[in-house]
């Protein structure tokens, strides 16, 4: 579940604000993609958990409302469902804090339980809120089944694990990219070096998403960038999962990167010109009448 509060400016260390307006959301990482792949035409089941408290009957229920198949999601006794406290200020800008809660009780056998669900798979997407562990198995289970893997290495892990790095797809913001590499990403430029070196690490194709400077596309060690949708940001907290979802889709409809990469720049772009999460998410023919 999401807490958003709005601001005219973040705060910094040590400084109390006043926030405008507190409002909550159904979103979470992982669920905020599988509805946004759902509404972008995919057919989309999620593995995950929530906790026994008042938000997990609501997270279902979105789930279920945006038709993502959610008999994978598991309900645990004794835990909260997982909380993300987002302050956004003024010019749609974010910072995010993350109370993980079920989704820390996401585990190896949980995944293993999916592998069937898996295998019949067009392609995996993945992403760092719940246990390594459970990652790692959701990767090798596609990959024994020939399913093609997205992840999306967010929170950035504190160690780069060289099995993280063996998928079809990675798909890091700047900030995530430059935690990854250790190398500065605050331009194009440098978001290329930074997409090259992610791909002689082990990721077959990158993909890294800038805000309002558009996005890179690294496929052979080529680094193309994708230009910027212009809009006026309103609420970023959702663009990324937005374009995450909409890539996953499009990519697996019709097996170009390049077209897939549009397709979910304009897919974040709406989601950052909206206001909440799930609820900024554009539909399909949203996004293609944009396009």
């Amino acid at each position: 579940m999401d807490l958003v509060l709005r601001c005219d400016t973040l705060p910094v260390a040590g400084q109390t604000l006043i926030a405008r307006s507190s409002t909550e959301f159904c979103g979470g990482k992982g669920a905020n993609q599988a509805v946004a792949a759902s509404l972008a035409g995919g057919n989309v089941a999620m593995i995950g958990a929530v906790g026994d408290d008042t938000f997990a009957a609501s997270l279902l229920g979105n789930l279920k409302m945006h038709q993502v198949d959610y008999n994978l999601v598991q309900r645990h006794i004794g835990f909260a469902s997982g909380l993300a406290v987002i302050a956004v200020d003024s010019k749609g800008q974010n910072s995010i804090m993350v109370v993980p809660g079920a989704n820390s009780a996401v585990s190896q056998q949980m995944v293993q339980a999916a592998e069937t669900q898996i295998s019949k798979s067009d392609c995996l997407m993945v992403q760092l809120e719940t246990p390594i562990e459970s990652v790692l198995e959701a990767i090798r289970l596609a990959r024994q089944h020939g399913v093609r893997v997205i992840l999306d290495p967010a929170p950035a892990p504190a160690e780069l694990l060289p099995a993280l790095l063996q998928v079809d797809l990675l798909c890091p913001n700047e900030n995530e990219a430059a935690d990854l590499t250790q190398m500065p990403v605050t331009n194009v430029e440098e978001a290329k070096a930074a997409s090259k070196q992610l791909q002689a690490l082990g990721a077959k194709n990158v993909v890294i998403t800038m805000g309002s400077e558009g996005a890179i596309l690294c496929q052979e060690n080529q680094a193309t960038h994708v230009p910027p949708i212009p809009v006026k940001a309103i609420d970023t907290t959702a663009a990324g999962d937005a374009f995450a979802g909409a890539l996953a889709v499009r990519w697996a409809q019709t097996g170009d990167l390049r077209k897939a990469v549009n397709f979910a720049n304009v897919a974040g772009a709406i989601a950052a010109s909206r206001s909440g999460a799930q609820t900024s998410i554009a539909t399909q023919q949203e996004i293609e009448s944009t396009i």
